[in-house]
C-alpha cells in the first residue's frame, strides 16, 4: 500500500508533487516521432502488418468499452461495466494469461499459503461477467479514429480505458548501463511486477544460505508502500523459523516506515531486531550488480542477495501515447483529477480514460485503491454512455500487513481522501490506522485477499 507522509502531504497538488519532497522531476524525453503530452495533435497509430488488420473477434453489440490492463484496476472496472449497464458491450485487452496477485503474495513468499489462490484465470472472469477477454498486446493507438492497435489486430472503441501499470526506473539508483539494469532485473528482481518476479523473489528466499538479505524502499509515491516493510518481517521470520543464519537489511531514503510507521517500527523492535538492520534517511548512490555492492551517502553495503526495488514510474507506453502527465515527478498521465479522462497538453479527451497506478494523483497505490476507484469509474462511464453521470467517490485505502509469523500478527490501515479546491491539493479524509499487532489483522489479510480475488473473478 502506498501512503503520504501527513507532514507532506497537505503540500500536495497536481503540479507540486516534487515540492512534498518526493523527489525531483526528470521530465520525459521526448520519442521522435511521438506526440507529447503538450501535444495538442492526438498521436494517430502507425502500424503495419498483422497488427493493422481488424482483430478477430465478435462485432460489437452496442457501446463498446475497451479496457487495455488486466491488473486490480482494470479487472474490476471490466466486471463493474456490466454490473451497471449490461448491455454495454465491453473488451478486456491484457497480454499474461493467466493473473498473479501481488497484494498477498507475501504471505505465499513466508510459506504460509499456497501459490494457486493467488492465480485467476482471465477466462472464468470474462465468462462470469460476460464481457470478452482478447489476449493481446496493445502497441498503439489512434485517439483521433478511436482505434487501439495490438499484436492481434485493431478494435474501434466508443471509450477506452487505460490501465497499463508502472515500470521500474534504475536510473534513480544510478543504474542506467542496459547491462547493469538487465544484471538487476534478471539477478535481484523486486517483484512487484511480473509473476516471475514473485518466483524468483520466493526460491532467493527458500535457498538463501546465509548472510546478508537486502530489501529497498524506493523514494516517490510506489507500489503498495506497506510491502517492503512487511517483506523485512516476513523473510526475517522465514530466517528465524528455518534457523537461517541471515539478516535483513531494509534500505529506506525516508526517516521512518512510508506508512503504518509506528507498526512496522515496533514490530522490527520488539519481533526481529536480531535479524532485521531498518536503514532510515539512507539514499542509495549506486548499485553494482557484479560485485553486489550499494553505495549509499554513508556506507557501502555488500549484499548476498537482494530484491531491489527501484523508484517507480508510469508505464513507458504513456509517453510514446503521448499521455504523460509533464509535472508529474514519476511520469504518471495527464488525466483529470476526478473523471480520470486524459488530458495530454491540457486538452480533455472525453472518449479515453486512465487509472490505477499509472494516476498522478498521490493515492495509494494498492489494491483496495485499484479496487474502489475501478468500481467509481465504471459507474461514471457506464452512465456517461447514457447521457447522465455520478458524483465523485474517494477511492477507499485498505491494508493489513503481516509482521509475524509464529505467532502470526498483523496491524492495519484505512484511509480515504479529500479534495481542497481553494489550496489546490489533497488531504486524508480519513485516516485510521491500528499498530498494535494481532492474530486477527493477520487474518483479516487472507479474508480481505480472498473477498476482493472473488469478486472480480467471479
Amino acid at each position: 500500500m502506498t501512503t503520504i507522509n501527513r507532514r507532506d502531504l497537505g503540500k500536495l497538488s497536481l503540479g507540486g508533487i516534487a515540492a512534498a519532497g518526493i523527489g525531483t522531476a526528470t521530465g520525459s524525453q521526448a520519442i521522435p516521432g511521438v506526440a507529447s503530452a503538450t501535444d495538442n495533435t492526438p498521436h494517430s497509430a502507425h502500424v503495419t502488418g498483422i497488427a493493422n488488420r481488424p482483430a478477430d473477434l465478435p462485432a460489437a453489440k452496442g457501446h463498446r468499452v475497451v479496457v487495455v490492463g488486466g491488473g486490480w484496476s482494470g479487472m474490476t472496472i471490466a466486471k463493474y461495466l456490466k454490473v451497471n449497464d449490461p448491455e454495454l458491450d465491453v473488451v478486456l485487452i491484457e497480454r499474461r494469461a493467466v493473473f498473479i496477485s501481488h497484494p498477498i503474495s507475501g504471505a505465499w513468499l513466508a510459506g504460509l499459503m499456497p501459490m494457486e489462490p493467488l492465480m485467476r484465470s482471465y477466462l472464468d472472469a470474462a465468462a462470469a461477467n460476460n464481457y470478452i477477454f482478447f489476449n493481446a498486446s496493445l502497441i498503439d493507438l489512434d485517439r483521433a479514429q478511436r482505434k487501439v492497435y495490438t499484436d492481434q489486430g485493431w478494435l474501434a472503441y466508443d471509450d477506452l480505458v487505460l490501465a497499463p501499470g508502472l515500470d521500474y526506473d534504475y536510473g534513480t539508483f544510478g543504474v542506467d548501463d542496459p547491462t547493469a539494469v538487465n544484471d538487476l532485473k534478471t539477478r535481484y528482481p523486486a517483484g512487484f511486477m511480473s509473476a516471475s518476479e514473485h518466483i524468483s523473489l520466493n526460491a532467493k528466499v527458500r535457498n538463501f544460505k546465509g548472510g546478508t538479505f537486502v530489501l529497498t524502499a524506493p523514494p516517490g509515491i510506489f507500489r503498495c508502500s506497506a510491502t517492503p516493510y512487511e517483506r523485512a518481517c516476513l523473510i526475517a521470520s522465514v530466517f528465524k523459523r528455518e534457523k537461517i543464519a541471515g539478516k535483513v537489511v531494509l534500505i529506506d531514503p525516508r526517516e521512518e516506515p512510508a506508512v503504518k510507521a509506528e507498526g512496522f517500527l515496533a514490530a522490527f523492535d520488539e519481533l526481529h531486531s536480531d535479524t532485521i538492520e531498518y536503514m532510515s534517511s539512507t539514499e542509495i548512490e549506486s548499485i553494482d550488480p557484479e560485485t553486489r555492492t550499494i553505495v549509499t551517502g554513508f556506507d557501502d553495503i555488500v549484499f548476498d542477495d537482494a530484491a531491489i526495488y527501484p523508484r517507480i514510474r508510469g508505464a513507458r507506453l504513456l509517453e510514446y501515447l503521448g499521455l504523460v502527465d509533464p509535472a508529474s515527478a514519476q511520469k504518471e498521465a495527464a488525466i483529470d483529477r476526478f473523471a480520470y479522462n486524459a488530458t495530454p497538453g491540457g486538452v480533455m479527451d472525453e472518449h479515453v480514460y486512465l487509472a490505477g497506478d499509472c494516476r498522478p494523483m498521490p493515492f495509494s497505490k494498492s489494491g483496495n485503491t485499484a479496487y474502489t476507484e475501478g468500481k467509481y469509474l465504471a459507474a461514471l462511464i457506464a452512465a456517461r454512455a447514457k447521457g447522465s453521470t455520478v458524483a465523485w467517490e474517494s477511492p477507499q485505502t485498505i491494508c493489513y500487513s503481516i509482521v509475524g509469523i509464529e505467532p502470526m500478527a498483523g496491524i492495519m490501515v484505512r484511509t480515504k481522501y479529500k479534495y481542497d479546491a481553494t489550496a489546490d491539493n489533497w488531504d486524508y479524509e480519513d485516516n485510521f490506522a491500528v499498530h498494535e499487532r494481532d492474530r486477527e489483522k493477520a487474518d483479516k489479510a487472507f479474508e480481505w485477499a480472498e473477498t476482493h480475488l472473488d469478486d472480480m473473478f467471479s
